[in-house]
């Protein structure tokens, strides 16, 4: 490409800086192999090398640090390297690591979940609210569509109970009707979410269990930014004076949030518009408005019709990382320069 056009041109379609194209092209031009780098005459001799690593890897001092070795040979009166040296040295045969032998964390696998339509995958969490005094909370159990933003669940107690949660999550699938193997139900590492009582209510219900990696938020995006809405409204109080108190508040909240609300994430309609399926209707109605707006004002829109926000076709919980765009870049450049040549 950059033979028929020229680099610049070629870097602007590309997206790429014209300094990365010459650090390639560079490497591209060696012809000749590059000479070896010559050794340090203060390098240790392989001889040495092979000391210091047996002396790291003896049975005795194996489980030590590096820092540890080194204290230990000074008071014996002997001196084979700096510590450095030595983690130096332990890099290049791939032991710098934890020498102790010690459990690990497993590698908990990242959630990925789509829906592209209601009642596919939801998510669930417990947030505290405030009582009356300091230590005194009461427990907010709500259940949330990833596609409709749609509440189809939610229940406030005095405390966090797994019982209670398998009551909340059967209650909501028999509302909406829900048939074997079509939900998802995402949640984090709660005490209650990972419950032997939640765990066999979904299989019998013949729902999928998903759970987000521990200590990461991300992982559980909808119900966290639902619970913002939720203590970011101006009526939201520092504190509830009793649990019928916080219910009273629940109760207005839930029916404002699923039927007037204006949801950015799904084109300013409501939950429940999206949830029960007029929301193509309504997106309709509010283009004719701005059909008319436009004929009867048109040189008010520069650019184009005016268009209403469009409802996205699907969620995400951790959508899969798309192409880096430096090995796209390598890869389609190579096979430029393979056609032109």
């Amino acid at each position: 490409m950059a033979l028929k056009v020229g680099v610049k041109p070629s870097c602007l379609a590309l997206n790429l800086a014209r300094a990365s194209f010459y650090r390639w092209r560079a490497g591209q031009n060696h012809s000749e192999p590059l000479k070896p780098r010559r050794k340090p005459e203060r390098a240790l001799s392989e001889s040495e090398r092979k000391e210091v690593l047996g002396t790291l890897n003896s049975p005795a001092w194996m489980d030590l640090a590096p820092a540890e070795i080194y204290a230990r040979l000074l008071d014996q009166g002997i001196y084979l390297c700096s510590i450095s040296t030595m983690y130096r040295l332990l890099a290049s045969v791939g032991e710098v690591r934890e020498r102790r032998n010690q459990l690990r964390h497993p590698a908990y696998q990242k959630p990925e979940l789509l829906a592209t339509s209601p009642n596919q995958v939801w998510s669930w969490d417990i947030t505290k609210l405030m009582g009356p005094v300091k230590w005194n909370y009461f427990y907010l159990y709500v259940i949330l569509d990833i596609f409709s933003r749609y509440v189809p669940g939610w229940m406030l107690a005095s405390r966090e109970s797994a019982e209670l949660a398998k009551n909340l999550i059967e209650e909501a699938c028999q509302k909406q009707s829900i048939p074997k193997d079509q939900l998802t139900i995402h949640s984090d590492r709660g005490p209650a979410m990972n419950s032997k009582p939640v765990a066999l209510l979904l299989a019998d219900l013949g729902v999928a269990k998903s759970l987000s990696r521990p200590y990461l938020s991300d992982d559980n995006p909808f119900s966290e930014s639902q619970f913002k809405t939720l203590k970011y409204r101006p009526e939201f109080p520092e504190r509830f004076g009793s649990l019928e108190d916080a219910r009273s508040f629940c109760r207005e909240f839930f029916p404002w949030y699923n039927t007037e609300h204006r949801h950015s994430g799904i084109g300013l309609l409501t939950p429940e518009m999206v949830h029960y399926g007029s929301a193509k209707q309504v997106l309709r109605e509010r283009q004719a408005v701005l059909n008319q707006a436009y004929f009867k004002h048109p040189e008010r829109f520069v650019r184009k019709m005016p268009e209403p926000p469009k409802l996205p076709e699907q969620a995400w919980i951790n959508p899969p990382k798309l192409i880096e765009k430096s090995d796209q870049f390598y890869t389609n450049f190579g096979s430029e320069v393979s056609q032109n040549a």
